[in-house]
């Protein structure tokens, strides 16, 4: 009885991220020079103190810098990576490695930074569930 809850209730979340998750990217075409993120994909169980890579994928008009990606943990604060890995395309990808410092389950909500016009933007937000254990 308690495992059928507690599965039903991880179906329920999950439908739920992913449904906030599909809502941050914008439906709209790009703009000249636009770079949006589509989706990010995680490990499906990470460790303490072991990096691990989180891959973005994105579309852009044309090849814009992006020179970090930031992410913010449902506990904790913001964390800025540089992207390694660059690849352009339709869609285009890279990754980045980030170092859980403690266990437990959170969401990861992430954006890129990159030049548009010789200003820095900022892209819309994808996010995702991350379960962390113990070494």
């Amino acid at each position: 009885m308690i495992m059928k809850s507690l599965i039903a209730g991880l179906i329920g979340v999950t439908v739920m991220l992913f449904v906030f998750s599909c809502a941050t990217v914008p439906s709209e075409p790009l703009g000249p020079g636009e770079l949006r993120l589509l989706d990010m994909h995680v490990p499906n169980q990470v460790t303490v103190s072991f990096p691990y890579e989180i891959t973005f994928i994105f579309r852009a008009d044309g090849k814009p810098e992006i020179s970090k990606a930031c992410c913010t943990r449902s506990d904790g604060g913001p964390s800025c990576f540089k992207p390694k890995d660059l690849k352009y395309g339709s869609p285009g990808n890279f990754t980045i490695q980030f170092l859980p410092a403690s266990p437990g389950s959170y969401t990861m909500e992430c954006y890129a930074e990159y030049l548009r016009d010789g200003k820095m933007q900022r892209t819309n937000v994808v996010s995702s569930q991350i379960t962390s254990g113990g070494k």
